[in-house]
């Protein structure tokens, strides 16, 4: 008698059979086409050295970043390091002196070798001040001024890309792609008062050491709002684009493709000291009280956000979960009423300014306003004042003076203790001390962030992630989830044959598409 797993396997093989030819080929990824992206941000850095940590811009920046440049290390979606341009390492016994042999053979897009000395340069200005990146025969070693067991976190994530500098200052990377054209905004023909998105091309890269990707292009059209980036998507202009949070649920009932990272975005409010009344510790604890995260989350973005009670994720710092944050409008009344009347009142409001832009952070802002409205707090929303003043143009007005920010920080680096640095930097502590680097950390981490939280000079609000709108065509999307996307391994499932050649290249080593699917050799 045939048994059970035998007869099954029998219908599904008589199912394939008559299956049509294209739906039997889509199995099997092709290599050809362009893809089409569109993002928000209106302008892309290659250059590393200029990011701001911790900006959304930054964000963008590092997306199109992996196109042209590799990592000295990755880590896989299991937590695991692996070797990229660097194929071993190794530390001394107080972890400040770490080697890293290089993969040899490694080429940059131009076709000239990857050197220790490139490395060392590339590293030099992105690291730590004090530390030191210096070349040998074959590995490059990082001395640190103090243990550093941390360092391979830094290294697989943000702006540690390694690159090497033309003299017109243009960077090489030894990345799946290159960039081949760059065409900045420029006015309308119909209509010169409207500007066109900025265009950026890049080709594969033929020689690339982890193997042709499958794309033959990958096409980017910046500036584009929120809104035209669903509808692009909607009727099939773009293959992948960024959705704004509170349109994800508009893009799922239109029956589109989102993927979402783990929450990588802070939404939180910042005390500022050039405003009297935010010195004030009790009107900053009925603040903190009067704020309703829940409605934020579940309201305004639909669910699509989280509330936040800890500066850092769960899922990058592991205690997160111990931090509480409580909402409790009638303490906050109680806490006004034992401050003086003038104090955040009608004669001198708390002024309340929105450092990014974009039409749900001033949805977000007036919501900040609301609540503190009914803990009989006053908090004035003051625009944003992002242009520069024009030479010999003397300003309307003094800009107001601001006591509270609404601000929105991107988690970069995957070490928790180099990210909260980071946003204490950021957060202009400037009394805070240094963060220990000791391998038992997480003590340390959860005390330092414990102690700016009871401080109250800032107030996290949301935890965001980020949304990717996908088009019907795309595979094997597998970004990473703490947002990174890995356009090196997505393929287009198109329809034409002219645009897709076979999947098998003959006369190519370790071709990207003999490798499985999100695998780099």
């Amino acid at each position: 008698m045939r048994s059970i797993r035998s007869l099954w396997l029998a219908g599904i093989s008589l199912a394939l059979a008559f299956l049509p030819p294209a739906t039997m080929a889509a199995r099997h990824p092709r290599v050809g086409g362009t893809l089409r992206v569109d993002l928000r941000a209106p302008a892309i850095s290659l250059d590393p050295r200029e990011w701001k940590t911790g900006s959304l811009s930054a964000s963008a920046d590092e997306k199109v970043a992996a196109l042209v440049f590799d990592r000295l290390i990755t880590l896989d979606d299991y937590g695991r390091f692996q070797p990229a341009l660097a194929v071993d390492w190794s530390h001394d016994a107080a972890l400040k002196n770490w080697q890293f042999k290089l993969r040899p053979g490694v080429k940059f897009s131009d076709g000239t070798s990857l050197t220790p000395p490139d490395v060392a340069a590339a590293l030099q200005p992105l690291l730590p001040a004090a530390w030191q990146a210096t070349a040998n025969e074959n590995s490059v070693t990082i001395r640190a001024a103090r243990p550093a067991p941390d360092l391979l976190e830094i290294l697989a994530s943000g702006r540690y890309f390694i690159y090497r500098e033309r003299a017109d200052g243009t960077l090489l990377g030894t990345g799946p792609f290159f960039l081949a054209e760059n065409r900045p905004a420029a006015p309308s023909e119909a209509n010169p008062s409207a500007i066109k998105p900025a265009h950026l091309k890049f080709r594969a890269n033929e020689e690339c050491w982890a193997g042709r990707p499958f794309l033959d292009a990958v096409e980017i059209t910046l500036g584009e709002p929120p809104l035209r980036q669903l509808l692009d998507l909607q009727v099939g202009r773009v293959d992948v684009t960024e959705l704004s949070a509170d349109l994800v649920r508009r893009a799922q009932q239109e029956n589109l493709r989102v993927w979402s990272s783990a929450p990588v975005v802070l939404l939180a409010l910042r005390f500022d000291a050039a405003q009297a009344a935010s010195a004030d510790d009790h009107l900053r604890e009925a603040l903190a009280l009067s704020m309703d995260r829940e409605t934020m989350a579940n309201v305004l973005l639909q669910r699509e956000a989280q509330p936040a009670s800890a500066l850092l994720p769960q899922w990058l710092s592991g205690y997160a979960f111990l931090l509480e944050s409580r909402t409790d409008p009638a303490r906050a009344k109680e806490i006004r009423a034992s401050l003086p009347a003038n104090e955040a009142g009608t004669a001198e409001p708390l002024r309340l300014r929105v450092d990014a832009v974009g039409d749900l952070m001033k949805l977000l802002g007036e919501r900040v306003a609301v609540n503190a409205r009914q803990a009989n707090l006053s908090v004035q929303l003051v625009p944003h004042t992002s242009s520069p003043a024009l030479p010999g143009v003397t300003p309307v007005a003094t800009p107001p003076v601001v006591g509270l920010h609404l601000f929105a920080w991107h988690y970069d680096s995957l070490s928790p203790r180099e990210e909260l640095e980071a946003l204490v930097k950021h957060l202009e502590y400037v009394e805070a001390p240094e963060i220990p680097a000791s391998a038992n950390s997480a003590e340390q981490l959860y005390a330092q962030e414990r102690h700016l939280l009871d401080e109250r000079r800032v107030v996290p609000l949301l935890a965001l992630p980020e949304y990717t709108g996908l088009g019907a065509s795309v595979r094997n999307w597998a970004a990473a989830r703490w947002g990174e996307w890995r356009l090196a391994d997505v393929w287009l499932d198109a329809t034409d044959d002219a645009l897709a050649r076979p999947t098998q290249t003959s006369g190519r080593k370790n071709s990207r598409v003999a490798v499985p699917a999100g695998a780099r050799p």
